[in-house]
Protein backbone atom coordinates (compact mmCIF):
# COMPACT_ATOMS: atom_id res chain seq x y z
CA UNK A 1 0.00 0.00 0.00
CA UNK A 2 2.88 2.34 0.84
CA UNK A 3 4.42 1.61 -2.57
CA UNK A 4 1.16 2.53 -4.28
CA UNK A 5 0.92 5.97 -2.70
CA UNK A 6 4.66 6.53 -2.90
CA UNK A 7 4.48 6.22 -6.69
CA UNK A 8 1.05 7.70 -7.41
CA UNK A 9 1.19 10.66 -5.01
CA UNK A 10 3.59 12.62 -7.28
CA UNK A 11 1.15 12.00 -10.15
CA UNK A 12 -1.75 13.46 -8.19
CA UNK A 13 0.35 16.47 -7.20
CA UNK A 14 1.38 17.07 -10.83
CA UNK A 15 -2.22 16.82 -12.05
CA UNK A 16 -3.48 19.06 -9.21
CA UNK A 17 -0.84 21.74 -9.81
CA UNK A 18 -1.45 21.55 -13.54
CA UNK A 19 -5.19 22.03 -12.98
CA UNK A 20 -4.63 24.98 -10.67
CA UNK A 21 -2.28 26.62 -13.14
CA UNK A 22 -4.88 26.42 -15.90
CA UNK A 23 -7.45 28.23 -13.69
CA UNK A 24 -5.14 30.88 -12.26
CA UNK A 25 -3.40 33.16 -14.76
CA UNK A 26 -1.00 34.43 -12.07
CA UNK A 27 0.23 30.92 -11.24
CA UNK A 28 3.25 29.39 -12.95
CA UNK A 29 2.14 27.52 -16.11
CA UNK A 30 3.26 23.89 -16.33
CA UNK A 31 3.99 22.73 -19.85
CA UNK A 32 1.41 20.10 -20.86
CA UNK A 33 3.83 17.97 -22.90
CA UNK A 34 6.35 17.95 -20.06
CA UNK A 35 3.67 16.97 -17.54
CA UNK A 36 2.39 14.20 -19.79
CA UNK A 37 5.94 12.90 -20.28
CA UNK A 38 6.53 12.82 -16.53
CA UNK A 39 3.31 10.88 -15.94
CA UNK A 40 4.05 8.43 -18.75
CA UNK A 41 7.63 7.91 -17.53
CA UNK A 42 6.40 7.14 -14.01
CA UNK A 43 3.76 4.70 -15.25
CA UNK A 44 6.37 2.92 -17.39
CA UNK A 45 8.46 1.98 -14.35
CA UNK A 46 7.92 -1.37 -12.60
CA UNK A 47 6.87 0.46 -9.43
CA UNK A 48 4.43 2.61 -11.40
CA UNK A 49 2.87 -0.41 -13.11
CA UNK A 50 2.57 -2.28 -9.82
CA UNK A 51 1.04 0.71 -8.04
CA UNK A 52 -1.45 1.34 -10.84
CA UNK A 53 -2.42 -2.35 -10.82
CA UNK A 54 -3.01 -2.21 -7.05
CA UNK A 55 -5.14 0.91 -7.39
CA UNK A 56 -7.28 -0.56 -10.19
CA UNK A 57 -7.80 -3.77 -8.20
CA UNK A 58 -9.21 -1.86 -5.23
CA UNK A 59 -12.87 -2.91 -4.86
CA UNK A 60 -13.95 0.43 -3.41
CA UNK A 61 -12.41 2.31 -6.31
CA UNK A 62 -14.08 -0.07 -8.77
CA UNK A 63 -17.48 0.68 -7.26
CA UNK A 64 -16.82 4.40 -7.46
CA UNK A 65 -15.75 4.13 -11.09
CA UNK A 66 -18.89 2.23 -12.11
CA UNK A 67 -21.30 4.84 -13.53
CA UNK A 68 -24.58 4.67 -15.32
CA UNK A 69 -23.95 3.88 -19.02
CA UNK A 70 -26.60 6.34 -20.20
CA UNK A 71 -24.92 9.18 -18.27
CA UNK A 72 -21.52 8.27 -19.72
CA UNK A 73 -22.92 8.06 -23.27
CA UNK A 74 -24.73 11.38 -22.90
CA UNK A 75 -21.62 13.08 -21.50
CA UNK A 76 -19.41 11.75 -24.31
CA UNK A 77 -21.96 12.71 -26.94
CA UNK A 78 -22.29 16.26 -25.59
CA UNK A 79 -18.51 16.61 -25.40
CA UNK A 80 -17.86 15.31 -28.92
CA UNK A 81 -20.64 17.32 -30.53
CA UNK A 82 -19.81 20.56 -28.73
CA UNK A 83 -18.00 23.41 -30.47
CA UNK A 84 -14.82 22.67 -28.53
CA UNK A 85 -15.15 19.00 -29.38
CA UNK A 86 -15.50 19.78 -33.09
CA UNK A 87 -12.44 22.04 -32.96
CA UNK A 88 -10.46 19.32 -31.18
CA UNK A 89 -11.30 16.66 -33.79
CA UNK A 90 -10.70 19.07 -36.65
CA UNK A 91 -7.22 19.99 -35.37
CA UNK A 92 -6.43 16.39 -34.48
CA UNK A 93 -7.26 15.05 -37.95
CA UNK A 94 -5.09 17.75 -39.52
CA UNK A 95 -2.15 15.88 -37.97
CA UNK A 96 -1.22 13.09 -40.47
CA UNK A 97 0.19 10.86 -37.69
CA UNK A 98 -2.99 11.10 -35.62
CA UNK A 99 -5.19 10.50 -38.66
CA UNK A 100 -3.12 7.45 -39.64
CA UNK A 101 -3.14 6.01 -36.10
CA UNK A 102 -6.89 6.61 -35.76
CA UNK A 103 -7.57 4.93 -39.10
CA UNK A 104 -5.44 1.90 -38.16
CA UNK A 105 -7.14 1.57 -34.77
CA UNK A 106 -10.57 1.59 -36.41
CA UNK A 107 -9.65 -0.60 -39.39
CA UNK A 108 -11.08 -3.89 -38.07
CA UNK A 109 -14.25 -2.23 -36.79
CA UNK A 110 -14.77 -0.40 -40.09
CA UNK A 111 -14.21 -3.58 -42.11
CA UNK A 112 -16.69 -5.51 -39.97
CA UNK A 113 -19.26 -2.71 -40.20
CA UNK A 114 -18.86 -2.50 -43.98
CA UNK A 115 -19.24 -6.28 -44.36
CA UNK A 116 -22.37 -6.21 -42.22
CA UNK A 117 -23.77 -3.32 -44.24
CA UNK A 118 -23.10 -5.08 -47.53
CA UNK A 119 -25.27 -7.96 -46.30
CA UNK A 120 -28.12 -5.55 -45.65
CA UNK A 121 -30.52 -5.42 -48.68
CA UNK A 122 -31.66 -1.91 -47.73
CA UNK A 123 -28.07 -0.61 -47.67
CA UNK A 124 -27.25 -2.29 -51.01
CA UNK A 125 -30.36 -0.76 -52.60
CA UNK A 126 -29.35 2.65 -51.27
CA UNK A 127 -25.82 2.28 -52.71
CA UNK A 128 -27.27 1.33 -56.10
CA UNK A 129 -29.46 4.44 -56.06
CA UNK A 130 -26.47 6.61 -55.12
CA UNK A 131 -24.34 5.18 -57.93
CA UNK A 132 -27.16 5.84 -60.41
CA UNK A 133 -26.99 9.54 -59.63
CA UNK A 134 -25.65 11.30 -62.79
CA UNK A 135 -23.34 13.58 -60.80
CA UNK A 136 -21.87 10.67 -58.78
CA UNK A 137 -21.46 8.64 -61.97
CA UNK A 138 -19.68 11.53 -63.69
CA UNK A 139 -17.35 12.06 -60.71
CA UNK A 140 -16.59 8.34 -60.60
CA UNK A 141 -15.84 8.31 -64.34
CA UNK A 142 -13.59 11.36 -63.97
CA UNK A 143 -11.65 9.61 -61.22
CA UNK A 144 -11.15 6.51 -63.37
CA UNK A 145 -9.91 8.67 -66.26
CA UNK A 146 -7.56 10.76 -64.12
CA UNK A 147 -3.79 10.40 -64.47
CA UNK A 148 -3.40 9.87 -60.71
CA UNK A 149 -5.75 6.90 -60.72
CA UNK A 150 -4.06 5.42 -63.80
CA UNK A 151 -0.66 5.74 -62.13
CA UNK A 152 -2.09 4.15 -58.99
CA UNK A 153 -3.52 1.31 -61.07
CA UNK A 154 -0.21 0.84 -62.88
CA UNK A 155 1.61 0.63 -59.54
CA UNK A 156 -0.85 -2.00 -58.31
CA UNK A 157 -0.44 -4.01 -61.51
CA UNK A 158 3.36 -3.76 -61.33
CA UNK A 159 3.38 -4.89 -57.69
CA UNK A 160 1.03 -7.74 -58.57
CA UNK A 161 3.15 -8.91 -61.51
CA UNK A 162 6.29 -8.76 -59.35
CA UNK A 163 4.66 -10.80 -56.60
CA UNK A 164 6.21 -14.31 -56.26
CA UNK A 165 2.76 -15.71 -55.51
CA UNK A 166 1.35 -14.26 -58.73
CA UNK A 167 4.31 -15.52 -60.76
CA UNK A 168 3.90 -19.02 -59.31
CA UNK A 169 0.19 -18.99 -60.13
CA UNK A 170 0.82 -17.85 -63.71
CA UNK A 171 3.49 -20.54 -64.13
CA UNK A 172 1.05 -23.17 -62.85
CA UNK A 173 -1.63 -22.01 -65.33
CA UNK A 174 0.81 -22.03 -68.25
CA UNK A 175 2.11 -25.50 -67.40
CA UNK A 176 -1.44 -26.81 -67.13
CA UNK A 177 -2.33 -25.22 -70.48
CA UNK A 178 0.78 -26.75 -72.09
CA UNK A 179 -0.17 -30.19 -70.72
CA UNK A 180 -3.69 -29.83 -72.12
CA UNK A 181 -2.25 -28.91 -75.53
CA UNK A 182 0.04 -31.95 -75.46
CA UNK A 183 -2.83 -34.24 -74.43
CA UNK A 184 -5.03 -32.84 -77.22
CA UNK A 185 -2.20 -33.25 -79.74
CA UNK A 186 -1.58 -36.86 -78.71
CA UNK A 187 -5.30 -37.61 -78.90
CA UNK A 188 -5.48 -36.11 -82.42
CA UNK A 189 -2.40 -38.05 -83.53
CA UNK A 190 -3.89 -41.27 -82.16
CA UNK A 191 -7.18 -40.64 -83.96
CA UNK A 192 -5.36 -39.93 -87.26
CA UNK A 193 -3.25 -43.08 -86.92
CA UNK A 194 -6.37 -45.13 -86.32
CA UNK A 195 -8.05 -43.63 -89.41
CA UNK A 196 -4.97 -44.32 -91.55
CA UNK A 197 -4.86 -47.92 -90.34
CA UNK A 198 -8.53 -48.42 -91.19
CA UNK A 199 -7.98 -46.89 -94.63
CA UNK A 200 -5.05 -49.25 -95.35
CA UNK A 201 -7.10 -52.25 -94.30
CA UNK A 202 -9.91 -51.21 -96.62
CA UNK A 203 -7.51 -50.78 -99.57
CA UNK A 204 -6.04 -54.26 -99.11
CA UNK A 205 -9.48 -55.81 -99.27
Amino acid sequence: MQLKWKVLLPLFIIIFVSGCSSNNSNSAQIDYDQTKKMVVDILKTDEGKKAFKEVMSDEKLKRELVMDQAVVSETIEKTLTSEKGNDFWKKSFEDPKFAESFAKSMKKENEKMLKDLMKDPEYRAMMVEILKDPEIEKNFTDVLKSNEYRKHLQNIMTETFDSPLFKAKIQEILLKAAENVQDTKKADEGANSEKEGQAEEGGEQ
